[in-house]
């Protein structure tokens, strides 16, 4: 995995960090790490840890930490997998061997065998089913799991989706744009683990507005 930089969007993951960081360390791939310039407590907590290369965000956000680690990267593939742990690298391999004859490969929670979540609550897992559905209703997705960024694919392609959004509304943009530029996608199933330390970033009630409403806004722009 030598041509694959693993993109790791870091906030406030001085607990969990370090332990992801050690596990991985025998991955033979690139480790970037985006975090703010102002996330003192994270950089501390890592400043010794060897091998792995950090960029500080121009701009704030989960989808800025991502266009921002994206555009950073020099590898022909990367892939977004986040600093708390609950992305298990165990499934890197397999995802490099089906982006080999793919532009994007999503991990997924809902694609069995072998998906699941220990992360999920009643909210995040209903509101995760409502908008799959709603985007492969009004796209034709194809895609089990529209809300999870574990996501490999060649560096190349995910620059041609010129992403914009700051926020997590990105994690919408990514399949629907990779629609409507017609890149070749597939999942895997991907079993979500606990998160090692802190809390999760989302507000499922402000950022669940946001994004069906990006989601709303693409559908427009595609039938004008």
């Amino acid at each position: 995995m030598n041509d694959l930089t693993l993109i790791i969007p870091t906030k406030k993951e001085a607990e969990s960090l370090p332990s992801f960081l050690e596990e991985i360390k025998n991955l033979s791939c690139n480790k970037l790490i985006v975090l703010q310039k102002e996330d003192i407590e994270t950089k501390e907590a890592i400043k010794n840890i060897k091998n792995i290369k950090i960029i500080e965000q121009k701009n704030n956000g989960y989808g800025n930490a991502l266009i921002e680690g994206i555009n950073e990267v020099n590898t022909s593939y990367c892939c977004i997998i986040n600093a708390d742990g609950s992305m298990d690298p165990k499934y890197l391999i397999e995802m490099m061997k089906e982006c080999k004859n793919q532009d994007l490969v999503f991990g997924s929670r809902y694609q069995k065998p072998g998906g699941g979540s220990e992360d999920d609550d009643i909210v995040t897992l209903i509101g995760n089913y409502f908008f799959t559905f709603i985007g492969n209703l009004l796209f034709n997705l194809k895609i089990t799991d529209i809300l999870y960024t574990y996501i490999l694919g060649k560096t190349s392609s995910l620059r041609n989706l010129q992403l914009q959004n700051a926020d997590f509304r990105i994690c919408v943009e990514l399949p629907i744009k990779a629609k409507f530029k017609k890149l070749k996608y597939s999942c895997l199933p991907s079993y979500e683990r606990e998160r090692i330390g802190g809390k999760k970033k989302v507000n499922a009630l402000k950022d669940g507005l946001l994004i069906l409403i990006e989601i709303v806004k693409h559908f427009f722009v595609r039938i004008k």
